[in-house]
């Protein structure tokens, strides 16, 4: 994990467990004599996260219905921490304060990108979602949290900035958790592979939570991200750096050579380590290096 992640040592129960105690009742030994939890378990998943906002990001109030995708934190975090990485290499000038939004597109009813952001670097951020029900619960959680987060419904399905960003709006950066999978029947495959992995048996649940807008789009995840790209050009000088999370690797190529065809000055693949796991996500901007010391010294006053 990235160096300044505080979950790269794993997780430190004894100290969770005293910051939530209804933790305790999940914690279980592993054959090597280790603690752990049930992963395969949505309770015990949601319950390890609000020991983790709590202990490590001082956020009180959390929780998620049933149903909904429930995030990791770890890897969440190491997502921001190279955002800010990226961000910072533009200027030497301190970066980690209330001036600097982010927007987060497709949030979720977690709001988990906007929560960690702004614990860890004080960002503002815009929330956007085509979920009704989504939108409703993040912005419970960003005023039980007293946030400076702005919770928005994308009311166009088919757009990603448009109607959420204003004519006013100077964006640092957005991000995206995109969906994974082209089709209802693959996402219920992948959740079927991940629990057979998890517990060595079939599943009876349709999938470890999580809508199906969370979940899958018509041409999965490189098409959405195409999308985006087209869109994004259209507020190249508004937005310093586009980024979002990219699953699966081979989609690295054709999105750079389609950013390429799109005018984007420059992209970045950046590559995260996360135990066993190896995600990435692709940033692109419209803007050269000058171009962006100058919007960002504009931001930052």
């Amino acid at each position: 994990m990235h160096t300044q992640n505080c979950h790269k040592n794993g997780y430190d129960f004894n100290a969770l467990c005293n910051s939530l105690p209804s933790l305790l009742g999940f914690v279980k030994k592993r054959p090597d004599g280790k603690d752990t939890i049930d992963f395969s378990d949505p309770i015990a998943l949601k319950t390890l996260n609000q020991a983790l906002l709590k202990h490590h990001y001082q956020v009180a109030m959390w929780d998620l219905p049933a149903g909904f995708l429930c995030p990791p934190v770890p890897g969440r975090a190491d997502y921001l921490h190279h955002l800010h990485d990226l961000v910072c290499k533009d200027t030497a000038l301190d970066i980690n304060q209330r001036k600097v939004r982010v927007m987060d597109v497709g949030t979720g009813a977690s709001l988990i990108y906007p929560i960690l952001g702004n614990a860890l670097f004080k960002w503002q951020f815009l929330a956007s979602d085509i979920d009704t029900q989504s939108v409703k619960l993040a912005k419970q959680l960003a005023q039980l949290n007293n946030l400076p987060i702005k919770v928005v419904q994308q009311k166009q399905p088919s757009h990603y900035f448009e109607g959420v960003i204003k004519a006013q709006d100077t964006l640092v950066a957005t991000m995206c958790n995109p969906p994974f999978h082209d089709s209802e029947q693959s996402a219920n495959a992948g959740s079927e592979r991940k629990w057979q992995n998890l517990t060595g048996k079939k599943s009876s649940q349709l999938n470890f939570g999580g809508r199906s807008n969370e979940l899958w789009c018509k041409g999965g995840e490189l098409a959405f991200i195409r999308n985006m790209i087209l869109e994004s050009s259209h507020f190249a000088e508004q937005v310093i750096w586009f980024t979002s999370l990219v699953s699966k690797k081979e989609n690295e190529r054709p999105l750079k050579a389609f950013l390429r065809k799109a005018g984007a000055v420059e992209v970045e693949i950046v590559a995260m380590n996360q135990g066993h796991k190896i995600s990435r996500f692709i940033a692109w901007s419209f803007m050269d290096k000058p171009q962006r010391t100058q919007a960002l010294l504009r931001v930052l006053g």
